[in-house]
């Protein structure tokens, strides 16, 4: 009898949930520090929230208008607008129903309470978790309660102030689920808690939203370590625990690896971790890939994660992923056919895709850069230092295909080679500013500007006096 497709025998969520809670044997890891092999890793959460953009002015202007076409380009207008505000609660408080697997899989709930309020250990206190990364939404917290930590009279020690702030939704990115007598009885993890942060307005940590920024601060292996157990993903991934806490700990603030649970890869050739900078979720209207090695569109990549990295219960395909040589891990699993009994995340790509469109990226501030510079650096850009070739303006990426081999660029393919294409996108630039810290590329290989500049020179030939490097750099951050 000839095999059915994939498409008609999906791997349902359940049963992709339950491996990560058998307890199987560990089988021996094998060379975790040799370059290349497979290793382990986590499935941490992440989550490149995102989306499509809504134009409705530019949709409205094209119009032709006959009789009642007035009325037609409003309907337009305010669908769109709705698809927006849709998609911007979407980002921000959507779990795809992930707390079975934080909460229900890993007990990362308990951690956080803390043994004196049903769960174990000491437990987080909003110190600890200002300290990881995690933010604080100003705008959710009640009068009161500002004007108490203005005076300092809130115990940032206490576990049990965190557990006050998941009761308001003030934590960014993460949802408490709490029983009837106001235990917390589960946690999920939102787009926002890596492709947002807050303004510090208030304090450090302490603000006003910026959707689509990405939060380097946020230590997502420390964050996930803290769980009680991580036995179901170190089985999965054919290892033991203290290797997962390992490799989760060389991850560091900004940085995450979507791949591991697809490759099982955790260090590059050069000993180095293989997670990846968080990417900023704005500014992505009009380029064609929506990450780093070009996986796919917003919405690809929205799907993907809130299926795989997230752990919702919806619907994802990718025959792709049954390449055993490339994604062992996925392979064996069927990552790449995943069926949710209740699909709670597909019906919401199309506004989540929206409001990431709508995110434009942020101006830099007021005297952050030497406007004379960088009018001389972009008639350099534009010109003999040819960057705008790829970084075509206004997207700062070709349109069309937009993907190049590591070779073009003057770098190694590794993480390149860890996604389907093998290749690297020609990144936008517009924002650049927001997201200094923890290097430029992908890995974060290059400190600052100046560097990424110095390292085109040299691949280019470009033979550019410092100055004008100097120059192309100023006009980078004005962008």
């Amino acid at each position: 009898m000839a095999k059915p497709p994939d498409h008609e025998n999906p791997v349902p969520v359940q049963d992709r949930d339950d491996r990560l809670r058998r307890l199987h044997r560990p089988r021996p890891l094998r060379r975790l520090h040799r370059p290349g092999r497979r290793t382990v890793a986590m499935l941490a959460a992440l989550t490149l929230g995102a989306a499509v953009v809504s134009q409705a002015a530019a949709v409205t202007s094209a119009l032709s208008t006959p009789a009642g076409g007035a009325s037609a380009a409003g309907a337009v207008e305010a669908h769109a607008a709705d698809l927006v505000r849709q998609g911007r609660a979407t980002f921000r408080y959507d779990t795809f129903g992930d707390e079975a697997f934080w909460g229900g899989t890993l007990h990362l709930d308990r951690a956080i309470a803390g043994a004196d309020h049903g769960g174990v250990g000491p437990g987080v206190s909003p110190r600890t978790a200002l300290s990881v990364g995690l933010k604080v939404d100003v705008a959710a917290l009640p009068r009161s309660v500002r004007d108490a930590l203005a005076a300092g009279k809130v115990d940032l020690d206490d576990p049990a102030v965190t557990l006050a702030l998941l009761k308001l939704d003030a934590v960014v990115g993460v949802k408490g689920v709490f029983a009837s007598d106001g235990s917390l009885r589960s946690v999920g993890i939102e787009c926002a808690l890596c492709h947002s942060t807050v303004d510090d307005s208030f304090a450090p940590g302490i603000g006003k939203r910026l959707d689509g920024w990405a939060n380097r601060d946020l230590n997502i292996g420390a964050i996930v370590s803290l769980a009680p157990d991580l036995k179901p993903v170190a089985h999965l991934l054919h290892t033991d625990v203290p290797t997962v806490r390992k490799v989760l700990s060389a991850w560091g603030p900004g940085r995450f690896d979507a791949q591991l649970f697809l490759d099982g890869k955790a260090f590059r050739p050069d000993g180095k971790t293989a997670a990846t900078l968080i990417p900023p979720a704005f500014g992505l209207l009009g380029v064609n890939q929506a990450t780093s090695t070009g996986w796919g569109s917003v919405t690809y990549w929205n799907a993907f994660v809130a299926n795989l990295e997230m752990h919702g219960q919806g619907t994802f395909h990718d025959s792709r992923l049954d390449n055993a040589k490339q994604f062992p891990i996925a392979a064996e699993n069927r990552f790449g056919h995943v069926r949710a009994p209740v699909d709670l995340i597909s019906a919401k790509l199309p506004a989540l895709q929206a409001y990431q469109l709508d995110l434009a990226a942020p101006r830099p501030p007021a005297g952050s850069f030497d406007r004379a510079a960088a009018a001389r650096g972009k008639r350099l850009f534009d010109g003999r230092a040819t960057c705008s070739t790829c970084h075509v303006p206004p997207m700062f990426s070709e349109p069309g295909f937009n993907l190049h081999p590591g070779s073009d660029i003057g770098i190694d393919s590794f993480q390149a080679d860890r996604s389907p294409t093998h290749m690297y996108r020609t990144s936008p630039l517009a924002g650049l500013w927001t997201h200094r810290k923890g290097g430029f590329y992908h890995d974060g290989r290059y400190r600052d500007l100046g560097s990424v500049v110095r390292h085109y020179d040299r691949t280019f030939h470009l033979h550019l006096r410092a100055g004008q490097q100097a120059d192309l750099v100023e006009y980078l951050k004005s962008l």
